[in-house]
């Protein structure tokens, strides 16, 4: 009976494993601090905006053009921003950089499979249908385009719908 538990547990605790493993937080700081120490997160938050504003980013025609192959402008700035990425990535592994506290950073492999092209799909889908993407949703609404707000409640739908159902999903 006793064997019989343990294995129940163990299927149990699979399932967890299995998921812990995708988490997004694998690189999630223990550290505690006081809740001014946000603020920081807020001011490169709204730096960010307004850089998504100055530079059109959040702009419905310059989206419109991307997703009609009439602008390079759009593939130019997630060009850029892969490319940062790249280096950004290289250098912490290169010379094993640590976070401001002095936390190390890990960068764990990614397994490729069919659900994020399908994920990638449905995300480009519903960019090129609404014209923006996650990233910008505040910045819009920010701006004072409220008829956003619809998009946001869509994509917080559409991630509780994806939380429901990931049981069910290939992962």
């Amino acid at each position: 009976m006793e064997t019989l538990t343990k294995n129940h547990i163990q299927e149990t605790n699979t399932d967890f494993e299995v998921r812990s493993l995708d988490a997004v937080c694998v690189n999630e700081s223990h550290l505690e601090h006081k809740w001014w120490h946000n603020l920081k997160y807020l001011a490169a938050g709204m730096l960010f905006g307004l850089l998504l504003i100055k530079a059109e980013v959040i702009s419905w025609y310059r989206i419109q053009e991307m997703f009609r192959f009439q602008s390079f402008h759009m593939y130019g700035i997630i060009g850029s921003a892969v490319v940062t990425g790249m280096i950004s990535v290289w250098l912490i592994r290169k010379f094993g950089i640590k976070t401001i506290y002095g936390e190390t950073v890990e960068i764990h492999p990614k397994k490729f499979n069919k659900g994020q092209v399908i994920g990638g799909l449905i995300f480009g889908f519903g960019w090129a249908l609404t014209g923006a993407c996650p990233g910008p949703l505040f910045a819009l609404i920010g701006s004072g385009i409220t008829a956003i707000i619809v998009v946001l409640i869509a994509a917080i739908a559409g991630t509780w719908v994806y939380g429901y159902f990931r049981e069910k999903l290939p992962h």
